[in-house]
């Protein structure tokens, strides 16, 4: 009868407050009887329902549960973490966005609170004669040699976030940041909205499997319509998604209810039609087909530096693509790694958490077949995945990126709060939704300058940490810079903690293990949707 407990006491609530009420026909006391009244029909309703069992064992007292359950996220981030130990991003790491976004001050008292005596931390070793600070700010030029409108990038960008998926409002606050700031703007594979272009700031423009803004009707790739956009002097560079890390190997829908008539022109896709993004491109099956692709659109984009991201998975495929720029003397201008614990949408959590190489370990694979190829130097690696702070980009070019991109860094300066309602369309502060009257909390101009604060102050610190190295530039980072601890008494350096391969030693025959396996193993004819 315990369990009853509840709906027993609003019972007796109900029929004692009904009869005072009717006795003394007091107003409070009537509305005080209606609202148990409610309750006891709820109750009744929670016995005699059949498709909850916690309802029927547990009337009325069995939405405590679920109400607990819904604020669970918000009572952990904002009374049980620590400031080192929350996920995806921990307090500390948020608190710095917010701060360099906002123009406040970013340093710390005390000391640090990471345990610098636990495996896996890491730091840099600095010099003991510190470089004079630069002039300018780090930048890095993207282009072959076959590309005839070279970019000159920032060290840190937008990385991508389709519109659709991100506000209106988030869109023109990035690109005028963006703009303010002097980097790049990641359109993500949702196509060039109108709020890309509202700003004039510089676009990466990424297209995927579902080639939105420059398909035909039937979803195949249109190099008319490629072509009519990729001219725009605004869009600086051209970006082929093979997969993203928070879902790699899976398509996606955009359920045709939400195909509104400012995204189905974006993405050119009918109003109110389900949008299919499949897992593998038409434009091309093989390696050899891919880098064909390749040399057609900076063709079509009148020489703009043309690449492709990807979470890497079997490092044979990898390879295939590399066997591939080899054979055809076709190279990609750069190609942006993205490692599995990025992602700013949904994704099935099998995804989210299994599949997909993380960022470090798919780095490592990116340059050392870059290199073992003796390629390297034709190619400029841009990184993704949980980079928000100065030393995640100094880890990331040690290890070979020459930039990095950001997309939930650049979130939390638009005021994320990490709620994680992402794909409800409830975001709280107007970034993630596509609800009207949420995007009204986004002040677009307010924002902008704090995205462009962002970048401004991340850079810096990169700069300081640079020179304390000794260095000028943040690509003179070498492995050797990262120090990081294996045990409660060990430490090596990133150099002498992974397998580094040394210039043309998988076309020479001089790699083992491994690496010598893959590398015969990979075909350049093999079909590219096993890269998805």
């Amino acid at each position: 009868m315990l369990r009853y407990t509840t709906f027993i006491i609003v019972i007796t609530l109900a029929v004692i407050t009904s009869t005072l009420a009717v006795m003394t026909s007091a107003m409070w006391l009537i509305v005080l009887a209606a609202g148990f009244g409610a309750l006891t029909a709820w109750g009744i309703w929670d016995v005699v329902q059949t498709r909850h069992s916690l309802a029927r064992n547990y009337p009325i007292i069995w939405a405590l549960r679920y109400l607990f359950e819904s604020i669970r996220p918000q009572i952990r981030q904002y009374l049980i973490e620590s400031d080192t130990d929350g996920t995806p991003f921990d307090r500390e790491q948020r608190s710095l966005v917010y701060q360099r976004a906002k123009n406040d001050v970013d340093v710390v008292p005390f000391g640090t609170e990471r345990d610098v005596k636990s495996v896996g931390y890491e730091w840099l070793n600095h010099s003991m004669f510190p470089a004079a600070r630069p002039a300018e700010a780090m930048r890095i030029d993207i282009g072959g040699p076959d590309c005839k409108q070279p970019y000159s990038s920032s060290v840190l960008n937008i990385s991508a976030m389709s519109f659709g998926s991100l506000s209106a409002a988030a869109i023109r606050a990035l690109n005028s940041g963006a703009k303010i700031g002097g980097f790049a703007h990641d359109t993500g594979e949702g196509g060039i909205s109108p709020y890309h272009l509202e700003h004039e700031g510089d676009i990466i423009w990424e297209f995927g499997t579902g080639y939105f803004g420059c398909r035909n009707d039937d979803g195949t790739f249109s190099p008319e319509r490629f072509r009519e956009r990729a001219v725009n002097p605004q869009i600086r560079m051209i970006e082929i998604k093979l997969s993203q890390g928070a879902k790699p190997g899976h398509g996606g829908i955009l359920p045709g209810q939400k195909v509104s008539p400012e995204i189905a022109a974006t993405r050119g896709v009918p109003v109110g039609v389900d949008c299919v993004s499949p897992s593998q491109h038409s434009a091309f099956r093989t390696p050899v087909e891919m880098m064909q692709f390749i040399g057609s659109l900076r063709e079509l984009s009148n020489g703009k530096p043309v690449g492709f991201k990807l979470c890497i998975g079997h490092r044979w495929e990898f390879l295939a693509l590399c066997k591939a720029m080899l054979h055809t003397g076709i190279y990609p201008d750069f190609i942006v790694i993205d490692g599995k614990e990025g992602g700013t949408g949904a994704a099935p959590v099998e995804f989210t958490d299994h599949v997909g190489t993380p960022r470090r370990e798919g780095l490592l694979i990116a340059v050392n077949a870059l290199i073992g190829c003796g390629i390297r130097d034709r190619i400029r690696i841009g990184v993704s995945g949980k980079i928000v702070s100065g030393f995640d980009m100094a880890v990331a070019m040690a290890m070979g990126a020459d930039w990095c991109n950001s997309a939930r860094g650049f979130m939390f300066a638009l005021g994320c709060l990490q709620s994680q309602k992402c794909h409800t369309n409830e975001c709280p502060v107007g970034v993630a939704t596509q609800d009207a009257a949420r995007q009204r909390g986004l002040v677009v101009e307010h924002k902008a300058e704090r995205v462009a604060n962002f970048h401004r102050h991340t850079v810096n610190a990169l700069t300081d940490l640079v020179c304390a190295a000794g260095l000028q530039h943040a690509t003179e980072l070498t492995p050797a810079h990262i120090q990081r601890r294996l045990s409660s008494n060990q430490t090596a350096n990133l150099a002498d903690t992974y397998e580094w391969l040394e210039p043309g030693q998988l076309i020479n025959g001089t790699a083992t293990g491994g690496w010598k396996v893959d590398w015969e193993r990979a075909s350049i004819d093999a079909d590219t949707r096993n890269v998805h």
